[in-house]
């Protein structure tokens, strides 16, 4: 039986759905689609029926680009319970695509294994892993970070701390010892403070501050969590993430770290409390206990390079988690322009980057 597209209008029955298929994420939840309105973009929700049954479910938002010309797109998705559908799901876009629509970006959650030595990285065997298409959908860039490490958390946590890099051991042990606590906060202006200081260190991009507030809002409930974890060093928070989380995973979305800069106190000298190592490890202790199974760090460099800043947080997360994936994305063309425009953003993208970092070269 052919399958039909069926538009979601109640948020717990489209994350239901989501949580309970096979291949998904968390980015497909439906406070991910709200918090997209912020930035001018529409989500549109369906669910994928066969003879009675939910086999899928479809979050697209639907990005304007400029008057008359508009791309679909969806994050880490759809959600499936077999990567065989998609030929179908490809008739159906098809028929429910504007004229101004030029094409359709997928994020299939199917993580492909990459290397354990980082170090001893060969680009080209990796991507032979890589299929170049499936079905009627071609390879293409991402917009999520396309490499990742994920750690599995259904291990007892004194097997998963023993399989830290040493130093992460020991950096966890220093923080424990000078009382820095790293715990789920609702402190949105100290997260705030921390990520924005990084991405201007960095020279990183961001969203208006209004999107990860509504993310932050619109991403609990119904199944999903949106969360802020902290780790405070006398009272100050030094590092933090933005987690959003559904079903098994929860992914590590945005965040950062600062130095102490208070005087310390009179006679003595201030010491590095480790805090960055006390948030990856108490995020994972968090997760674990909040009943997922898998840990999405959320983005490593393709290619190591250490005069950029990615090395030294890809250093910092493979402290904590060695297993290496890529998550493709893959175009369905909706429109006979779609390749002139997919040229076009690739080039006004290298252009940001010059302009923002001085190199035409992607963060990660």
């Amino acid at each position: 039986m052919p399958l039909t597209l069926v538009e979601a209008h109640d948020r717990s029955t489209f994350n239901a759905a989501v949580r309970d298929l096979p291949i998904s994420s968390p980015l497909q939840s439906w406070g991910y689609g709200e918090a997209r309105r912020v930035l001018g973009q529409q989500p549109l929700r369906f669910l994928l029926r066969r003879n009675g049954s939910t086999v899928g479910a479809l979050q697209v938002v639907r990005k304007p680009l400029v008057p008359g010309v508009s791309t679909l797109y969806a994050p880490r998705g759809p959600a499936l319970e077999s990567l065989d559908d998609l030929p179908e799901v490809a008739r159906l876009v098809r028929r429910m695509a504007r004229t101004t629509d030029m094409h359709l970006k997928i994020e299939p959650s199917v993580p492909l294994v990459a290397g354990t030595e980082p170090h001893q990285v060969d680009l080209a065997a990796e991507q032979s892993v890589i299929p170049e298409r499936l079905g009627p959908f071609r390879r293409t860039e991402t917009e999520q970070p396309e490499h990742t490490i994920l750690a599995d958390l259904g291990q007892d946590s004194d097997t998963i701390f023993a399989g830290l890099h040493k130093m992460a051991r020991r950096n966890v042990r220093t923080a424990q010892r000078m009382g820095v606590v790293a715990a789920r906060d609702d402190d949105f202006a100290a997260f705030w403070e921390i990520f924005d200081a990084t991405n201007q260190r960095a020279k990183l991009g961001s969203f208006p501050r209004a999107y990860y507030e509504t993310l932050l809002r619109e991403g609990n409930g119904d199944g999903s969590e949106a969360y802020l974890f902290l780790s405070r060093h006398e009272g100050r928070a030094l590092a933090g993430g933005f987690f959003l989380g559904l079903g098994d995973m929860t992914c590590y979305l945005y965040g950062g770290s600062i130095r102490d800069d208070r005087p310390p106190s009179e006679g003595e000298t201030r010491k590095d409390a480790k805090a960055p190592d006390a948030f990856y490890w108490g995020a994972m202790q968090d997760a674990k206990e909040h009943g997922y199974t898998a840990f999405d760090f959320w983005g490593i460099p393709r290619r190591l390079d250490e005069s950029k800043h990615s090395y030294g947080v890809f250093k910092m997360k493979l402290k904590f988690g060695t297993a290496r994936y890529w998550f493709p994305a893959y175009d369905l063309s909706l429109h006979p322009f779609s390749p002139a425009l997919r040229k076009a953003l690739r080039a006004r993208r290298s252009y940001v980057n010059y302009r923002s970092r001085g190199t035409t070269d992607d963060i990660l």
